[in-house]
Parts: C-alpha cells; structure tokens; sequence
C-alpha cells in the first residue's frame, strides 16, 4: 500500500512523541514507531542494531522506504510479499502476536538476522490510532542454534525422531531413521504417535507412555518398528528428554537389531539340525562345558560305547566317572583344546562303566550351543582293530629270537603297534638306568650286535655282555627284541628307514 508523511500530524503529537522516544531508548526490545499514514517516526538504538544500520533514516523514511530496503522471509525459507510485511500488516489493521521472520539487506542470499515481531496499537482518546509500534525480539542466536542442531540431527546417521511433549506430535527425523523405516518425511512429520505408534508392541507398555505424556526418560527397550511396506522391523530405542524451539520434546534414537534376530533364527535352525545329528550318529558324542569340562550332553552311542546312560553322567566331570585310564592324558588334551581350540584323532583308552577299558580314536573342537562356548568330543572305538593289531604283535614275537634279521621300520611299527600312547621322542626311560646302560640301550636299539657295540664303547665282549644283563634285569625283560620294543616306546634310539 502507499504512504505519504504528513507534518501538521506529527506536529500535533510532538510532545507524546518525544515521550515516547524517552520511554523507548533504554529499552532491550527493538521498537519502530510509525504513525498511520505510514512514516517511520522513530526507533529505539536496539531496533536499529536489530537491522545492522545506525541512523534512523538509513532504515527507511517510510514503511514503503523500508520494504525496498530489507527482505523479509518465513522460516520455511518463503519470501514475505510486500503487502504481508509486519510493518504493512500493522498499517493494514492486522494483529500478530507473536510473528517469526527472518531479515536480511535487500539483495542479501542469506538471512542475517531473526525476528520476532508482535504489534502495539496507541490512541488517546479511543479512536483513531495515534501511534503504531511494531515491538522487536532478536532471537537469532536462538534459531542459529536451532538451525546447527537440526543439521547435526539430520547428519548423524544414527536413525532418530523427535516428539513434541505437548501434542504427541513428530517434529523432526533424520534421514537414517528414513533410511531405517522406509518411510518418506512428510509420512512421519507432523503425525501423532497415535497415527504412527513405534510403541503398540512394548514391554510395560502403559508405563512406557506415562513417561512419554510426562517428557520423561524412556528406558532402552526393544519394539517393533512399523516399515512404509507393512512389515515390521525389530529395534532397540530409547528417549531422552530435549527442547527444541523452547518446548519440551523427546528425543527416541534407534538401532536396527533385525540382524541379530536373523543370527538367532539361523543359530536356532542349526542348533535344531545340529541336535538331530548328534543324537543320530553311529559315533559316540559327548558335549561339555565350562572351565571343568563338565558333561552338558551325550548321545545314545556314546551309552552304547561306555555303558553309562546319559542320566548318570551329565552334570558330572570325566574325573568323576574314572572315565579315562590317563587322566593326565586328558588334561594335556584339554590344554590342547585351550590354546588350539581343538585337536584330531588321538589315541585314548576309556574305561567302561563296568571297569572294562575301550581303545579308542578322540577328536574335540570348541563350539557354541546356545550362545555359549562348549566343547564337541567325538570317540571313534577302535578296539577291535586294537585287538588285532596285538594278535600280529604276539604272533611276531613269538617266533623270533632277536631283532637284528627284522628291518627298523618293522621294530618302529610293532612299537607302535604294541602302544600308540607312547611318549614323545626324547623322553627318558622310566627304569633307573646308569649312563652306561642307556649307552648300551641306544645301541641295542639302533641294530648294533655285540661286538659292534664293544667296539663302538672301547669295552670288552663280556663287559658288554654284563652291562646288558644288567639292563635286562632293570626293564624286565629276557631277550633282545623286547628289550628293542621296551627302548622304542621310550624313545631311545634313532632309527633310520632301510
């Protein structure tokens, strides 16, 4: 609209202006006075600052002087027609109690400063208006600190939503809860967690939404997040108590645990197919757990093997049962099982739950049933195999009077043969023998006759013969060859393949 300045006006009210001039300096409050015809009549030093000018004419003589000075916008970033102009709406009659604009130099890209504006209209005699006041607010530091929030709110990939307190209604969401959901901005903003309840499927449902009505923390929990395609999604949320734009609002963050659910879905298919195997396998099983290896399950074939039904001994340790003839054995085993995390094919013997021992052939690997660490023992009986193997062993033995026609590698495997759980290489004999008797030993061991031996050691052939005597005597036996077999299963000696 057009305005024109009119002096025989002002002049009639010089006096109440200068008042008012007085009345308005000192305040805080940005304050431009205009009359009604349009002028601009004055304005306090804190209205100036507001505009970044220093003289009153530098804002403009009239509200149409001002317009073409200043560009005024919404916060949603729209440009004010002139006509919608707080000071053209306080000429217009229009009252706005509390108006947000945002004001920059004509011309300027960006806003410089943020208003808040509200009307004041003064007669004296309770007519016509005498004067018009358009009362200022600077709240720009407010809103910079709004606008930085919500652009770290909107650029953390953390998906988030806020909540207003008062009306239940969603005021902002990021971009990872979009990307979370599925759904679009303009389906969550501005809709009431009675439209889009992330909250329906809860635990303590109704003490959740107390805390949501009263803007108080909301503790983590998880709940089944609606998906823009009609699925749900399971997550993890909680909410936290912000203001944004001066009103109370919650804050919920999200974290998508539908991975986890499908882990669990997967672990529990396989633990159900694991659990058939086990119970259906022709070789005997055994699960333990904890830092003891305590017996968690067995399967029918390890009843079968043992004889121990699966009720004595679950819960039970292998120390317990005397399940073991070496138990030393089998805690370097489990050693082995800490550091490695597992071991293959060693020979054991076991011990039936009527005393009888059972060769067999242990394998173990760490596993988790259940989310927990355990331990899968597989024990493969090779007794029969065992019992032949011996028979051969014997028959050899029978026939034979001395190692020397037999090949080293035949001694090795009868060695083994006889006992697959030796020792390992290098250990010492376990009979009390001189350094000379273990001299001889080696070289009994190695195929040296005799007189290849009293050679060897600079001795006599009775001394020699002496010397052996002896060390039959010590290990217990009455001939060479087992005295042979008696230093392989100790180590002693070094064989080389002919």
């Amino acid at each position: 609209m057009s305005t024109m300045s009119t002096k025989p006006h002002l002049a009639r009210h010089d006096p109440t202006l200068r008042h008012l001039e007085q009345l308005i300096r000192g305040l805080l409050q940005g304050v431009i006075l205009i009359d009604p015809t349009g002028v601009i009549l004055s304005a306090n030093p804190a209205a100036l600052d507001m505009h970044g000018v220093k003289n009153l004419k530098d804002l403009g003589a009239t509200a149409d002087d001002y317009a073409e000075r200043f560009g005024l916008r919404y916060r949603n970033g729209h440009r004010l027609p002139r006509r919608e102009y707080p000071l053209m709406r306080l000429l217009a009659g229009d009252s706005f109690p509390d108006l947000i604009v945002e004001v920059a130099p004509l011309g300027s890209d960006k806003p410089r400063w943020v208003h808040q504006v509200r009307d004041i209209v003064m007669d004296e005699d309770g007519g016509e208006p005498d004067y018009l006041a358009l009362v200022i607010n600077d709240v720009s530091e407010r809103f910079d600190a709004e606008d930085r929030f919500e652009a770290m709110f909107q650029a953390n990939p953390a998906p988030a939503l806020i909540l207003r307190v008062a009306d239940q209604r969603f005021v902002l969401v990021n971009q990872g809860f979009l990307d979370l959901s599925g759904h679009a901005r303009g389906e969550i903003v501005g809709k009431t967690l009675f439209d889009f309840d992330f909250l329906a499927d809860v635990g303590r449902k109704d003490f959740v939404k107390q805390c949501v009505v009263a803007g108080e923390v909301v503790p983590q929990l998880e709940a089944e997040l609606p998906l823009a395609d009609g699925n749900q999604k399971l997550v993890v949320l909680a909410g936290q108590p912000i203001e944004v734009a001066n009103e109370p609002c919650l804050l919920f963050t999200f974290a998508d645990l539908e991975p986890r659910r499908r882990a669990e879905k997967a672990l529990a298919a396989s633990e159900q197919h694991f659990a058939k195997v086990f119970e259906m396998a022709p070789v005997a099983m055994v699960v333990t757990g904890g830092d003891d290896n305590r017996i968690v399950d067995v399967n029918d074939a390890f009843g079968k093997l043992t004889g121990y039904a699966s009720h004595a001994v679950i819960g039970r340790v292998a120390d317990d049962l005397q399940l073991w003839s070496d138990a030393r054995q089998r805690v370097g085993l489990e050693a082995e099982i800490r550091e490695r995390g597992g071991f293959r094919n060693q020979d054991v013997q076991l011990v039936q739950e009527d005393g009888s021992p059972v060769d067999c052939l242990v394998s173990a690997e760490r596993i988790s049933m259940k989310g927990g660490p355990c331990v899968l023992w597989l024990y493969q009986d090779i007794s029969t195999r065992r019992r032949t193997e011996l028979e051969l062993v014997e028959a050899i033995e029978a026939v034979m009077k001395d190692a020397n026609w037999l090949s080293r590698s035949i001694v090795d495997k009868l060695v083994t043969l006889r006992n697959p759980r030796t020792t390992s290489a290098g250990s010492a004999p376990a009979a009390d023998l001189s350094k000379r008797e273990r001299e001889v030993l080696e070289l009994i061991c190695n195929d040296m006759n005799d007189a290849a031996i009293a050679n060897r050691l600079e001795l006599s052939p009775n001394t020699v013969r002496n010397h052996i005597a002896r060390l039959y005597a010590k290990i217990g036996v009455n001939r060479r060859s087992a005295a042979v077999v008696w230093g392989r299963e100790r180590g002693v000696g070094v064989f080389e393949q002919r």
